[in-house]
């Protein structure tokens, strides 16, 4: 019984971990463009903006192997997934939240 009460906390607290480094990483990349790009239409239509999105993707996969957060051989297809629709999801809201209102950093 304890041992279920265990991996249970453990896998909560490690998807906690994933999901929150993508989306606050999705969150930063969007500011990122939102410096490097500005706002208005020319930031809209910057194509350039999708090589940082993916930059960070990208990124995040030696971290959280780094880290530690799963074991050798945990890390699958869906975990890859899972990672780069959230932080796309992420830097997608963000940064279109960022440009229609007209923020300047």
């Amino acid at each position: 019984m304890s041992t279920e009460s265990i991996s249970d906390r453990y896998e909560h607290i490690r998807s906690v971990s994933v999901t929150a480094l993508s989306a606050l990483l999705g969150v930063a990349t969007a500011f990122v463009c939102l410096s490097l790009y500005g706002t208005g239409e020319a930031g809209a239509q910057n194509q350039e903006a999708l090589l940082v999105v993916l930059g960070a993707i990208v990124i995040q996969f030696p971290v959280i192997k780094l880290s530690g957060i799963y074991n050798e051989g945990e890390f699958g297809a869906k975990h890859y997934l899972f990672i780069a629709f959230m932080t796309f999801s992420l830097w997608f809201v963000t940064w279109g939240i960022l440009l229609t209102t007209g923020v300047t950093i």
